[in-house]
């Protein structure tokens, strides 16, 4: 899964609802070793792995813990 930007579509596991954050590469690594992308403003970061997994990353303080989040790459 190696794509330059993703669609991080975090859901809320009741109730169906959606919201979706284009991410681009940052050409930084995570603390799994996995490219890091984050969207235009710098505050959605994540890790994606090569297998589709998500690591929100915290980029400022007082960030509650993401939802459910799901990648989808970007062509």
């Amino acid at each position: 899964m190696s794509s330059q930007r993703f669609e991080l579509v975090f859901s809320e596991e009741a109730g169906g609802l959606e919201d979706v954050v284009v991410v681009t590469a940052t050409g930084l690594s995570g603390p799994g070793g996995h490219p890091v992308y984050e969207d235009p403003t710098g505050i959605v970061r994540a890790e994606i792995s090569d297998r589709g997994e998500v690591r929100v990353l915290a980029s400022g303080g007082g960030q509650s813990p993401a939802r459910v989040v799901r990648a989808r790459p970007v062509e």
